[in-house]
This record gives C-alpha cells, sequence and structure tokens, in this order.
C-alpha cells in the first residue's frame, strides 16, 4: 500500500471501496477484479478499469499482496483489463499513472506497451502518466478469465 494510500484500509475505508467498485460495475460496466489463481480461492490482489482521480479518462490500475510480487501476474491481470477496455467497452485510449520511484509498477506498464507522456497532480501526488492505445496494444491469446458475477 505504500504506493497507492500509504497504509492499509481500515475496514470502513474498504467497505466504501468495494461499494464504490460494485456501483462502478453497475454504472459504466467495469471496475476492479478479484486477482486469484484459477481453482484457487486465496485472494492474491486487485486489478481493473476505473476513473483517472476527478478526470474522465480511464485508467488500469493494480496492487497484489507482497508475497506475489515479481511473478508476472500485475502484468497480466493488467494485460486482461486493457484487453476487456478496448475490445468490450470499445475505449480508444486507456491511462495509468505511479509515483516516480515506483520502478516496478512502471515496469508493468512498460511491458504493456504504454508510453511515458508527462508528470502530473493525481490523488494528491506527482505522478508519471502513461497511455495506451487500442491501435497499439497487441491482443493475445491467453488462459486468463475474466468472469462476471453478478
Amino acid at each position: 500500500m505504500r504506493f497507492i494510500t500509504g497504509m492499509p484500509s481500515t475496514r470502513e475505508q474498504a467497505l466504501a471501496a468495494l461499494t464504490k467498485h460494485l456501483n462502478r460495475w453497475q454504472t459504466h460496466g467495469f471496475g476492479h477484479w478479484a486477482v486469484r489463481f484459477k481453482g484457487d480461492p486465496m485472494l492474491l490482489g486487485w486489478c481493473g478499469l476505473d476513473f483517472l482521480d476527478t478526470t474522465p479518462e480511464i485508467e488500469v490500475g493494480y496492487g497484489l499482496a507482497r508475497s506475489h510480487w515479481g511473478l508476472g501476474i500485475s502484468t497480466e491481470a493488467a494485460r486482461a483489463s486493457l484487453e476487456y477496455g478496448f475490445r468490450n467497452l470499445h475505449l480508444e485510449r486507456i491511462v495509468a499513472v505511479a509515483y516516480p520511484e515506483n520502478t516496478a509498477s512502471r515496469h508493468v506498464m512498460e511491458k504493456l506497451g504504454m508510453k511515458y507522456v508527462k508528470n502530473g497532480y493525481y490523488y494528491g501526488g506527482d505522478l508519471v502518466y502513461y497511455e495506451i492505445r487500442r491501435a497499439d496494444f497487441p491482443v493475445s491469446a491467453s488462459n486468463r478469465i475474466l468472469r462476471d458475477n453478478s
């Protein structure tokens, strides 16, 4: 949580975030997914699409338990989210932001084909801003499963 909120969420904050994301799915057809291995109920983290701070732009975001860092899971989950945004939502562009010192997240963005555009002020901090356009996104076959359990 060091690069997201700086500290773990309280129960109330977690409930508010869950409610927000469930409403986002109902209203806009996108939000966050739980990330887990197929056939294993253990939650590894989250990934998905949301509005970038107070803008109308759509961003991809992700967060994993530390025990699962460095395994390519964030990249795979974020790739699935981009694919969903381009294929299902017909988005033309998706962005991502990170703290400049969050080299792991920046590496994920770059592996996805996202390009650095600028520095900007979002979520109360100075962040790097990346983007990818639908025309530049390589859709590939994968064993990932995106499921809507609503």
